[in-house]
């Protein structure tokens, strides 16, 4: 006796076919994401999305067409356009980050007895939004809420800088070296050195040259195609920030990285 095989509704593989092609234009938006820097040609975003040439070129001229993308004449290669960038701006409105960071800020302060900071990146510049004091007799100076300092200068910036690419970051340095002179012997060819220490040791740190007396560190919170969208941040008096502290905050500073992850993204 033979059976009978269900047969798929169109609507159901309508349903699934949208599905499905909503996941390939997230996947190559993504994979632009990664490749912010240099870009990828037609090829290449085909082989790392694993698309077939016909479907990868269909997608891309679609979302070259819709802004999501764009494409350089001269090389031939797309990169994240305009309106992911608007999007984004959009999309922001609606996550306070100074609320929904409140209760990491208050157990860092609790935790370490240090002031803990909360930093957002606008333009070549990181802003403090918020801090919270610790319990420690001795503070560091505090950082105004709402004061706008160079990326790279303070432990927010530097840690935004970490979640970048080297291209991005050497024309964040060439954009801000004229202002860096206001803080002291600070130059370019330190922030370098800053940005390459971060990368090795994992979390960014800044010591006595940018603000004297005072050592802070950092970690970014990155959003789900890798963009740094804030920083988290703890800093105290340089002979209370030993190496062997720098390793206990660390794990701390992590554990709200990855909870603000978590209620900005579930």
């Amino acid at each position: 006796m033979s059976s009978i095989q269900p047969v798929e509704k169109p609507a159901a593989r309508a349903a699934a076919d949208g599905t499905q092609g909503i996941r390939r234009v997230v996947r190559v938006l993504k994979v632009l994401a990664v490749h912010r820097d240099v870009g990828l040609r037609f090829v290449e975003v085909a082989d790392l999305c694993e698309l077939e040439r016909p479907t990868a070129h269909r997608m891309l001229k679609t979302l070259v067409e819709e802004g999501l993308l764009v494409r350089d004449t001269r090389s031939k290669r797309y990169r994240l356009g305009s309106l992911t960038f608007e999007l984004g701006l959009a999309a922001a409105h609606h996550f306070n980050l100074v609320d929904l960071c409140a209760p990491s800020l208050q157990r860092l302060a609790r935790a370490t007895g240090d002031t803990s900071f909360l930093f957002i990146r606008r333009g070549n510049d990181a802003i403090c939004v918020s801090s919270v004091p610790g319990h420690y007799p001795i503070q560091t100076p505090v950082v105004p809420v709402g004061s706008r300092q160079p990326l790279g200068v303070n432990a927010g910036g530097l840690a935004l800088l970490l979640s970048m690419t080297p291209a991005e970051v050497e024309e964040i340095i060439a954009a801000v070296r004229p202002r860096l002179g206001a803080y002291g012997d600070f130059d370019a060819d330190d922030l370098r050195q800053s940005v390459a220490a971060g990368r090795t040791q994992r979390y960014a740190l800044i010591g006595e040259k940018a603000v004297p007396g005072v050592t802070a560190m950092g970690l970014p919170i990155v959003n789900q195609l890798g963009v740094p969208v804030a920083a988290l941040t703890v800093a105290a008096i340089s002979s209370r920030m030993t190496p062997a502290r720098q390793q206990d905050i660390v794990p701390l500073l992590q554990q709200e990285v990855d909870e603000v992850r978590r209620l900005l993204y579930r």
